[in-house]
């Protein structure tokens, strides 16, 4: 009788398995048992082992524990002449469960001789080309409860197993050929098909014909595969079909023949064997369901440990001949969104699976460069989250898996490590030793703990990796069905952000995940910690502008959740007034621009940004000390501001896809609100009421009363806080000449009322007098005016009044301006100077005020006959000759103005008109100074013109 097909090595493997010693073991794979002809149909096998299952009642099976690995303990003896029961002897049994013999952990054997050996023995040699480097493998801390272990030890490279003959390779191909062309109709058919095919994989070693016919149906047997598992049940478990899918995988992938791995219909079969098995429901719910509906044939809670071990296997399969890895990148991208389920059960499965995968390949790692794992801090992330979940289960498979993980991160980067490198290197392996001597058990002191798994991970991982650290942690946020999650989050990024900020590159992207994962945060607590995460990177020079760019660019007015980080902004006293001083200089750099067809967004976006920090009032401290260049970037943004509207903005495109710009919202509002906001907060109150009172907000937001507005808060800032006011007008002076016109005239005009303090008189000339002269010959009317102002202002100092009498010929000059503002203003300087005036000069300006008699308008006439009679009075002696006929010449206007129905101005010129005749020493008529219209009381008139003639003729 032809031998069973796994007969002759089940015995063998049995014997093996029991002696092994590995800490914790997972399912032998049916490669390793001897496979023969097949002597007994499928179907009589089959049925027998049912049979023999039925007869193990549920209480004597032992509790699952996926973490100490005795769950999977039974024995290896079995019937030699039934294959297909010898085949699953670890797995279709259920009386073998409650053995005490343990099944080891798989493991091809390596035939690659240009692998790299990662053992610690053998680390010295890795890089025998580098002599200069000092690391060595003595740096590597040991991790209690792991060691590598040579591939070429595992029990399944022990194990003989005698060739099949050709007339048996012949049948398997027949047989597996009718299912191709076929179909599979019943449990036992599929049961057959599968047994085949792992059978069939024995001879790929070394017999062409088979190894032709897999390679050559690769696409059949991926697409029968795929059938297979559709068909089974997605809520139950009453057949073995799944778990043989599984044996038959990783058969196959010990051969180097995967069928998971590669084409979009291999990935696809991946996903859904995972999906077969990790959805299942729990085990608790799957022993409900065969108490309720009894099939009679199998006990599921022992089904389900063999299946589960069996798509164990399958993905340890994948990873014990992965020299670059990547197959653990596909594994873990598979696995991913199950890590990340919200159902408890779920999972449970996968971090176990995961956890024996990682364990798997931390004891047989053997690579050959390059490496080609992408996902090494997304995956540590994951697992560190894991640790901190709810479910006892999984944390504690979540702390040994990362145990593992440890052990395989210590060697890859030992292997992958730059020279340049070697110190930092040699730094973090110091710290995890360091770490690692204060606790017994690596992957106790990860259990509950996910904080310590950055701590110790960090050092090792590069850029990329941290980054992809951070953006796994926040995805986890989503998860809001476990606050502790949450919680675990936050302590992870807080704890990475501390240690590690000055190797983050892609900060935009990690800034990106942060606004958007906030909105879905409930936790204060957590809250708090993801903005205490943004204030660590904020507050470090070399991401602070990267980060103000990146949250400048949301929509204005901030929603609440930007809103709060902008408020809540927590970041060490020192770095304070660096942070505001870089976002200050945001808005600062749209000023100093040309001015354009439409306002920078930044600009906007800057501002409101401003008024949160200062509603939120976390930096003030730097908000007090910045507060001249806060209150004047401020200022000047209101004056941008005025007459726009958010469509005279450059708004980003698709910034305000969700939603449309409020109506009512404008550039001006953001400035405004910001301005008074300031002023509360650097507890000037009593500004901001005489701003109220005054109605100076309205001014400061008008087109024409702007600089009335200015005017007045200086005045009101000199009044109230004379110090403060003095270190915005030291501020001014290398101000005044930078930027655009706006941005010049809103500094200079609240520099020129600043210089009635005393401390002005202490500038020197260069910047007051020097300036103003310049101003007095700009092009824009308002410089002129500025200009008169700030020497209006000047002249109260006596110290100032040589200074400025230089500037006497363009102040003169200024009188025959149109602008009313500025005639007025020159006449209010020279008023404070016409005594001191030369002659030349006084007489130049008499002539000039007397072409103003008579100006319509009435500020004008009033105060230039005002004049004129003070520059009278200030001639001396020796030149009154010289100016005898000017003062004739006026006196006949005075009279006929002495009549004018403004009464001021009749006032005025009757005062003048005595200072005339005091000048020429004429004794007026009484009927001069009558307040009477001359047409009421003709006598008097004509008393007044004899008096007149009569001078005319002496």
């Amino acid at each position: 009788m032809p031998l069973s097909r796994r007969g002759r090595g089940s015995r063998l493997a049995g014997s093996r398995a029991a002696t092994s010693n590995l800490p914790r073991a997972t399912a032998l794979s049916p490669k390793s048992a001897g496979r023969g002809a097949l002597s007994i149909s499928h179907a009589q096998l089959l049925t027998r082992r049912r049979h023999s299952s039925e007869q193990v009642p549920p209480e004597s099976e032992p509790r699952a524990d996926f973490r100490s690995g005795k769950w999977l303990q039974e024995p290896a003896t079995g019937d030699a002449r039934d294959s297909r029961q010898a085949l699953r002897a670890r797995m279709s049994s259920k009386h073998r469960i409650c053995s005490q013999e343990e099944v080891v952990i798989p493991c091809a054997y390596d035939s690659d001789s240009e692998s790299v050996d990662l053992e610690l023995s053998n680390l010295e040699t890795i890089k025998k080309g580098s002599s200069s480097i000092e690391l060595t493998d003595l740096d590597i801390p040991d991790i209690p409860g792991l060691h590598c272990e040579p591939l070429s030890h595992s029990p399944r490279h022990l194990t003989q197993q005698d060739p099949l003959s050709e007339a048996i390779v012949e049948k398997l191909i027949q047989s597996i050929q009718k299912v191709f062309n076929g179909e599979l109709k019943g449990e036992l058919e599929k049961l057959k098909f599968l047994g085949d095919l792992s059978s069939l994989s024995q001879a790929l070693p070394y017999d062409e014909t088979a190894k032709s016919f897999i390679h050559s149906h690769i696409a059949d047997i991926v697409h029968t595969l795929n059938v297979l598992v559709q068909e089974e049940r997605p809520h139950s478990l009453s057949s073995s079909v799944r778990q043989e899918v599984f044996v038959t995988i990783a058969d196959l992938s010990y051969q180097d023949v995967h069928l998971l791995l590669g084409s979009e219909d291999r990935a696809e079969l991946f996903s859904l064997t995972i999906k077969s098995i990790i959805t299942l429901p729990s085990v608790r719910t799957l022993t409900q369901i065969q108490e309720i509906m009894p099939n009679g044939t199998c006990n599921t809670e022992c089904l389900y440990r063999q299946t589960f071990q069996a798509f164990s296997e399958m993905l340890q399969s994948l990873v014990v001949k992965d020299p670059h890895l990547e197959n653990l990148d596909t594994i873990i991208k598979h696995l991913d969104p199950w890590l990340q389920s919200v159902k408890d059960h779920e999972r449970e499965r996968a971090t176990a699976s995961m956890a024996q995968i990682l364990k798997c390949l931390s004891k047989h790692l053997n690579l050959k460069l390059p490496l080609r794992f992408q996902r090494l801090g997304h995956l540590v992330a994951l697992m560190a989250l894991l640790c901190g979940d709810p479910q006892e289960k999984v944390a504690e498979e979540a702390a040994e898996g990362i145990h593992s993980l440890l052990h395989i991160t210590l060697r890859l980067k030992y292997i992958t490590h730059d020279k340049k490198d070697q110190q930092n290197l040699k730094r973090a392996l110091t710290k995890c030793r360091e770490f690692l001597e204060l606790h017994s058990s690596a992957a106790k002191c990860f259990y509950n703990c996910p904080f310590r798994i950055a701590q110790v991970f960090e050092g090792f991982l590069d850029s990329n990796e941290l980054c992809q650290f951070i953006m796994t942690t926040f995805d986890t946020l989503k998860n809001l069905k476990h606050p502790c999650i949450q919680r675990s989050a936050g302590e992870l990024l807080l704890t990475l952000a501390k240690n590690t900020e000055s190797q983050f590159e892609k900060v935009p992207e990690i800034m990106g995940v942060i606004c958007a994962q906030l909105s879905i945060i409930s936790q204060p607590r957590v809250r708090q910690q993801i903005i205490n995460t943004v204030s660590l990177f904020i507050s470090r020079p070399k991401y602070t502008d990267i980060v103000l760019s990146f949250l400048l660019c949301h929509p204005v007015p901030y929603n609440r959740h930007l809103a709060e980080v902008w408020r809540m902004l927590a970041v060490e006293l020192p770095s304070t007034t660096w942070i505001l001083w870089r976002l200050l200089r945001k808005l600062q750099k749209c000023h100093n621009e040309p001015a354009q067809e439409k306002m920078a967004y930044v600009a906007v976006a800057a501002t409101d940004a401003l008024y949160e920090v200062f509603l939120g009032n976390r930096l003030r401290a730097a908000t007090f000390r910045l507060f001249p260049q806060l209150l004047m970037t401020l200022l000047i943004q209101i004056h941008h501001s005025i007459g726009l509207t958010m469509s005279d903005v450059d708004i980003p495109s698709g910034l305000y896809t969700e939603q449309e710009v409020p109506s009512e919202v404008t550039p001006l509002c953001f400035a405004m609100q910001a301005t008074k906001t300031l002023l509360l907060r650097t507890c000037c109150l009593q500004e901001f009421n005489i701003m109220e009172k005054n109605k100076g907000w309205a001014l400061l937001g008008g087109k024409d009363g702007h600089l009335q507005g200015v005017f007045l808060l200086a005045n009101a800032l000199l009044e109230r806080n004379r110090l403060l006011a003095q270190k915005v007008m030291y501020l001014l002076v290398p101000l005044l000449n930078r930027g655009n016109d706006k941005h010049k005239l809103t500094s200079a005009g609240f520099f020129v009322e600043l210089l009635r303090s005393p401390v002005a008189k202490r500038l020197p000339s260069i910047y007051s007098v020097a300036r103003f002269k310049d101003w007095l010959q700009d092009g824009n009317h308002l410089f002129r005016i500025l200009g008169l102002r700030g020497l209006y202002n000047l002249v109260g100092h006596q110290e100032m009044r040589e200074d400025i009498k230089s500037l006497l010929p363009y102040i003169v000059d200024s009188l025959r301006e149109t602008d009313e503002k500025i005639v007025l203003s020159a006449i209010q300087i020279l008023l404070q100077l016409v005594r001191t005036m030369d002659f030349t000069t006084l007489a130049a300006m008499t002539r000039t005020l007397f072409s103003l008699f008579g100006d319509v308008r009435s500020d004008v006439h009033h105060f230039s006959v005002t004049l004129f009679g003070a520059a009278i009075k200030s001639v001396k002696n020796p030149d009154k000759k010289s100016i005898e006929n000017q003062v004739l010449d006026s006196l006949v206007p005075l009279l006929l103005y002495s009549q004018d129905e403004n009464d001021a101005v009749a006032e005025e010129s009757r005062r003048v008109l005595t200072i005339c005749a005091q000048f020429l020493k004429w004794k007026l008529p009484q009927e001069v100074y009558s307040k009477d219209p001359w047409h009421i009381k003709p006598t008097e008139a004509g008393t007044i013109c004899r008096f007149f003639v009569l001078q005319g003729e002496n």
